[in-house]
């Protein structure tokens, strides 16, 4: 299997998306990528089969925050502080989604520790919650609500959301490796009523962040490294890099 690897940089929610459905398309059956971005406007992103009345789309204009929905599942996030990553991979007779879920996450692990000594105490969840039923509750409108099996924590709070989608014969799961809180600002755009803002404070402070678990401020780079370390440790491969200014696609995704 060949790795690549690519580094976006600040984008807006619509490129972002788009750019890893791209991916998904030129995808080979011998190759894989991992990708990393950020936002920029911030945005709030939505499930693929979420409700955009869930959000306050007047409120998170006027504050210069992007809405998007993201071709995955899953519930709303607000990425400001954090590093994104996407892995594009394909299935073959060996692998399963369920495995792949695991495996990226065992690797972003890897690279955590890599990253702080600290982080060596992440690990993974090994519940999964009834998300029928959660799916019924004002709280679940968050996608940190709660974290499903596989997904990163530290110290019984979630650490890594991710999702994941099949398309075809190919995997897209991308995921917000969150570094600060302002993520939890995202009540503030919420439609809900008022008597559920306690319990969603609640479950959006169950939630940790790199920046509070090591007391320092996030070296991005560092931490991107990592994190390629970690991947390249963990699948046992070095990965080819894909320069941000090198044209893969035919597709412009400016807007």
């Amino acid at each position: 299997m060949k790795w690549h690897f690519i580094d976006t940089g600040f984008n807006s929610g619509k490129f972002n998306m788009a750019f890893d459905m791209a991916l998904t398309r030129i995808c080979k059956p011998d190759e894989a990528f991992l990708r990393f971005y950020r936002w920029e406007p911030y945005c709030i992103s939505l499930g693929a089969n979420q409700n955009i009345n869930s959000i306050n789309e007047e409120k998170a204009f006027s504050d210069s925050i992007d809405i998007v929905k993201r071709p995955t599942g899953g519930r709303a996030i607000l990425h400001a502080e954090e590093l994104t990553y996407s892995v594009i991979i394909p299935l073959d007779a060996q692998s399963s989604a369920k495995n792949i879920y695991q495996e990226i996450n065992f690797a972003l692990s890897e690279g955590l520790a890599i990253y702080d000594d600290k982080l060596r105490f992440v690990e993974l969840h090994n519940e999964q919650p009834n998300f029928r039923d959660l799916y019924k509750e004002d709280k679940s409108v968050l996608c940190f609500a709660a974290p499903a099996k596989s997904e990163l924590k530290y110290d019984g709070r979630k650490l890594v959301g991710s999702a994941q989608r099949k398309l075809g014969n190919v995997i897209l799961q991308h995921g917000s490796i969150l570094c600060g809180e302002f993520h939890k600002r995202i009540v503030d755009y919420l439609v809900t009523s008022p008597e559920n803002y306690s319990t969603i404070y609640e479950l959006l402070d169950s939630t940790a962040d790199i920046k509070s678990i090591t007391n320092k401020e996030i070296n991005y780079d560092d931490l991107s490294e990592s994190i390629v370390e970690g991947f390249e440790s963990y699948y046992k491969m070095k990965f080819e890099t894909i320069n941000k200014e090198e044209k893969i696609f035919d597709t412009n995704f400016a807007e």
